[in-house]
């Protein structure tokens, strides 16, 4: 049985992935800072964890360690009190000596990468080998990260390195702060669909129980090349215009409706936490479509199993069971970019992102 160790498992895509794996006969070991631990919108499953920053990370936790997931990040900005290098520049530094301890010890290493590095991609469908450019200062972060683990490559040390695209899909520490899982959200809990931007930009999409699946081929797949491997992860027909998502979570909660952020002059409870800092004037500059054949080849037997569309029938039938009511769908917890702001301004964490208190 391999043990994995999985930073950031306390996150969106980790309180999914530490129960898939064990499910999947891997022993897991979680590290987590904890600033979403409590941030549940329904019961997590209970998994080993230790509550630790990762800057604080050293040679003593790989201990009879095979792989390390590496999730840990900030996962969007902007913040509004810091400059992007206060924010991101940390996150560049521990995961490169995460990194540098597994390579010392043959460890492997599975970073969690994202499409977004691609940016503005204009209309051809990406691959591996397109050019890249960044948007944000997230996807600068993970681009820089995805740069420096390539000059550490060698025969001796191969990360993997995934690029996921835009993830969808129920997490019990939910983000409603993602397009497809706040169109669903905001249908059930309000029966409108507020769209940022014009919903023109393509974006390409991934289930989170794909993303775990690729994770798992990551972890297990024999490298035989001297040199990181880079991949896309999603599926080729997940590429999709933001209205037609729209469009298709409309259509799974009758009643709802559609309307632009733009054309909103009220000041509705809510809405400083759906709108994108990111979009101006209407448009979004973030606009990809990405091929997602080089992953069929390099790991035999890989596909994704969800579709947007059953995804969404996913959440939205688990939101009416729950209820997921507006208050809900309004709670700050539920959105990265504001529970940071908040811990910030209410003392819990410092400027540099450590915990004051608990």
């Amino acid at each position: 049985m391999k043990k994995v160790l999985v930073t950031g498992s306390l996150g969106y895509i980790g309180s999914v992935l530490m129960p898939y794996l064990a499910d999947n006969n891997y022993e897991c070991t979680g590290y987590d800072t904890g600033f979403f631990r409590d941030c549940c919108l329904y019961p997590p499953k209970e998994e080993k964890t230790i509550f630790k920053d990762m800057r604080n990370f050293g040679g003593d936790d790989l201990k009879g360690v095979d792989a390390v997931v590496h999730l840990a990040a900030i996962s969007n900005d902007p913040l509004e009190s810091l400059p992007r290098e206060k924010v991101y520049d940390p996150v560049r530094k521990y995961t490169i000596a995460i990194a540098k301890l597994c390579k010392s010890r043959g460890i492997r290493f599975v970073f969690a990468s994202s499409c977004s590095v691609y940016g503005a991609g204009g209309q051809q469908v990406l691959t591996e080998q397109s050019p890249t450019n960044p948007q944000t200062g997230y996807s600068l972060n993970k681009l820089q990260i995805e740069n420096d683990l390539a000059e550490m490559g060698d025969k001796d040390f191969s990360p993997v390195m995934l690029r996921f695209a835009t993830a969808f899909g129920l997490s019990p520490r939910m983000r409603f702060d993602l397009v497809i899982n706040m169109f669903a959200g905001m249908a059930v809990a309000t029966k409108r669909i507020i769209l940022n931007s014009d919903g023109k930009a393509w974006r390409p999409f991934v289930h989170i129980q794909d993303m775990c699946k690729a994770i798992r081929y990551g972890i297990d797949y024999d490298l035989e090349q001297d040199r990181p491997l880079v991949l896309n992860v999603g599926d080729a027909q997940a590429n999709y215009q933001i209205i037609d998502l729209a469009r298709m979570v409309k259509d799974a909660v009758p009643g709802s409706e559609i309307t632009f952020l733009r054309n909103i002059n009220d000041n509705s409870n809510g809405l400083d936490l759906v709108k994108d800092r990111k979009v101006q004037d209407g448009v979004d500059t973030r606009t990809y479509k990405v091929s997602f054949e080089l992953i069929k080849k390099t790991f035999p037997g890989f596909r994704c199993d969800w579709s947007v569309k059953n995804g969404i029938r996913e959440m939205t039938d688990c939101f009416k069971g729950l209820p997921l009511t507006e208050a809900h769908f309004n709670n700050v917890n539920f959105y990265r970019l504001q529970k940071m702001e908040n811990l910030l301004k209410n003392g819990y964490l410092s400027e540099d992102l450590m915990w004051n208190r608990e």
